[in-house]
């Protein structure tokens, strides 16, 4: 949509010189906006490390070209931030595991994340970035992950979920309000992915989905007790399902998503579409 190709990942070897002109993709598996989110996996990530990251590729930058046009480049660039989720699903809703929803409550969570979140975005506008799109949380009570813990009638999304995640979607708003208030020259866009996502699952025949209860590839209950993985025989008409697997939309209901976001009315890209910010 955009004309520019994906971007190459941060820690490929291979990510350097002209390569990083185009973009890099800093995302890391179950990462989020707290460090300790997705931990039980593993090593990733976490949103405070990938602005240290993107600080590195600055670096790099910097040998490629001169301050005056470096902060052109930044300017221009549009930094696509998706977190939040992850710090749900890999934490909040993890109580055997993570202790946050024994020390917060649904909106003193949303609001550590909220807070967390905006000291970064602010660390990514002290080094010259301008335009950045902040997507919110889709309705996470919805996804096969959830529905496969029995939590809600057969056919129904957990509830609860859903509802626990209105502070934080309206919280981020509202930051954009704020982000954009005191920082003249620049744009914040809210996605709304709550809204956009919500309108998939509650119209799929609109959109050509046929399954929006279950993954296309998992196992156990909804094909969403134990996730995607490797040498596992997936549906053979994924484009007819809203999720891939326990966590992640198809191709085909992200492709619907981008379009939201690229030429998306205010309801679902507040204040603007990301088509409009790039020509800003």
């Amino acid at each position: 949509m955009l004309g520019v190709p994906y971007p190459a990942p941060y820690a490929d070897p291979s990510t350097t010189g002209a390569k990083l002109i185009s973009g890099v993709n800093y995302a890391s598996a179950a990462a989020g906006i707290l460090d300790e989110t997705g931990q039980h996996y593993g090593e990733r990530y976490s949103l405070s490390q990938q602005v240290l990251n993107f600080e590195s590729t600055l670096d790099h930058l910097r040998s490629l070209m001169n301050g005056t046009n470096l902060s052109r480049y930044l300017a221009k660039s549009i930094a696509v931030l998706v977190f939040g989720n992850n710090d749900y699903i890999n934490n909040y809703l993890m109580p055997s595991i993570y202790t946050s929803s024994y020390n917060y409550s649904p909106s003193e969570f949303a609001n550590l994340l909220l807070n967390t979140y905006a000291r970064q975005i602010l660390a990514l506008y002290s080094v010259g970035l301008r335009k950045f799109f902040l997507t919110g949380i889709g309705p996470l009570g919805c996804i096969p992950n959830q529905r496969a813990t029995g939590q809600a009638p057969a056919g129904r999304c957990v509830d609860y979920v859903n509802q626990m995640l209105g502070t934080y979607n309206e919280g981020l708003k509202g930051l954009v309000d704020q982000l954009n208030s005191n920082h003249p020259g620049s744009i914040f866009v809210y996605g709304n992915t709550y809204a956009a996502f919500g309108d998939i699952l509650n119209n799929p025949a609109t959109y050509g989905f046929s399954v929006v209860d279950r993954g296309c590839c998992g196992i156990g209950r909804n094909q969403g007790q134990i996730t995607c993985l490797p040498f596992a025989t997936p549906c053979p008409n994924r484009n007819q399902y809203v999720f891939w697997d326990a966590f992640h939309p198809t191709q085909a209901a992200n492709w619907i998503l981008a379009q939201r976001a690229f030429t998306g009315p205010p309801s679902y890209c507040y204040p603007i579409n990301i088509q409009q910010m790039a020509l800003i």
